[in-house]
């Protein structure tokens, strides 16, 4: 008795089907691409805006930002304003030449940002920015 099968039948199948390996791929992408925007939130502050042009970013910047209520915070922890300067010291492992980011909200008095721009200057901090909105037409 001779049995008469097709190829298929005797052979295991080798061909990989990809199609939901991609499908699960792009809603990955999809999901990380929605998401990756929200990770950059940090202290919420209401930016004074302006035309000038932007910085180019070299690396990780030192962002320091002062609240409406004058409260300073270095990226998102908050820091008492005498302890600011060994804080970034030792955040910046004791270099000077670190660039610094001052974010101001735009109800704050003017004063206290230069009070700590100034304290940044004066202990030798010499790549200090302020941080701004576009300016937008209204």
């Amino acid at each position: 008795m001779s049995f008469n099968l097709k190829r298929s039948e005797r052979e295991p199948m080798s061909e990989i089907n990809v199609t939901p390996f991609v499908d699960v791929m792009l809603v990955l992408l999809i999901i990380f691409m929605v998401t990756a925007p929200l990770l950059t939130v940090g202290v919420q502050v209401d930016l004074p805006e302006t035309s000038a042009d932007t910085l180019p970013e070299e690396s990780e910047p030192l962002t320091l930002t002062i609240n409406s209520k004058g409260e300073v915070f270095i990226q998102e922890t908050k820091i008492e304003f005498d302890k600011l300067i060994k804080k970034i010291l030792a955040v910046s492992n004791n270099r000077t030449d670190t660039r610094i980011y001052v974010r101001g909200d735009k109800t704050i008095n003017y004063g206290r940002v230069l009070e700590v721009m100034g304290k940044l200057s004066g202990s030798g901090f010499t790549k200090v920015a302020l941080i701004s909105e576009p300016y937008k037409e209204r």
